[in-house]
């Protein structure tokens, strides 16, 4: 039993470290990721926490001088769902999309990948923060620049990932890719219309409910 613990917790950390490999070596990477079985949903959920605890201590330990933090008005969960809500909108688009156009990856693996291509993220932010509380306002720029290279960075891995679990040319992907964020803002509309409605609906039987009260 100890033996498969041990493993099972090797291979974990395997496919942890495989991260690195995937940021180095997108196409390669991408691909064994999935299609050689080198990824798991364990080590893709660790680097989506560590995504979203990155984003929590930026909020506190950033110098004031880069992040200026409101803590009574910030909802956390509010906060953490700004990252968590469009990775499901584009996990369950793509998907979706690619489905019905010939596209070889799975809705696990196109999650699996989107966790993965997330890791410059919390690799770059960390010490980045630790340098933001050393530098001076002059140096301002920099900061902000390498910051936004931890995105454009996971931006363009997103993009190279779904290329290669959906066995995509690199024209095919990018329409794709384009169509994915139109479904995107399709499900945001259809969800604002659904939640539209139910709003409608409880505030008619609550006011159904207290004009029944008020005639008794």
């Amino acid at each position: 039993m100890t033996a498969i613990t041990k493993e099972k917790y090797d291979h974990y950390l395997d496919s942890l470290k495989f991260a690195l490999y995937c940021i180095s070596h997108p196409l390669d990477g991408f691909w064994d990721l999935t299609h050689e079985k080198r990824g798991t949903y364990a080590a893709a959920n660790t680097i989506l926490i560590a995504t979203l605890l990155m984003r929590i201590l930026k909020l506190r330990y950033t110098s004031f001088i880069f992040i200026t933090v409101y803590w009574e008005d910030l909802n956390i969960f509010l906060y953490l769902a700004s990252v968590v809500f469009p990775l499901c909108l584009w996990v369950v688009g793509n998907w979706g999309l690619t489905t019905l156009f010939d596209g070889k990856g799975r809705l696990g693996q196109v999650y699996m990948a989107t966790c993965y291509a997330l890791t410059p993220y919390p690799l770059f932010q960390l010490p980045l923060m630790i340098f933001s509380n050393f530098v001076t306002v002059e140096e301002a720029e920099f900061y902000s620049m390498v910051s936004a290279i931890s995105l454009i960075y996971a931006a363009i891995l997103i993009v190279v990932a779904m290329g290669q679990i959906h066995e995509y040319s690199a024209g095919k992907n990018l329409l794709f890719t384009v169509a994915t964020l139109f479904a995107m803002l399709v499900m945001i509309f259809i969800l604002m219309i659904f939640f539209s409605m139910i709003s409608q609906g409880v505030s008619y039987f609550i006011s159904l409910g207290k004009e029944f009260l008020f005639r008794l």
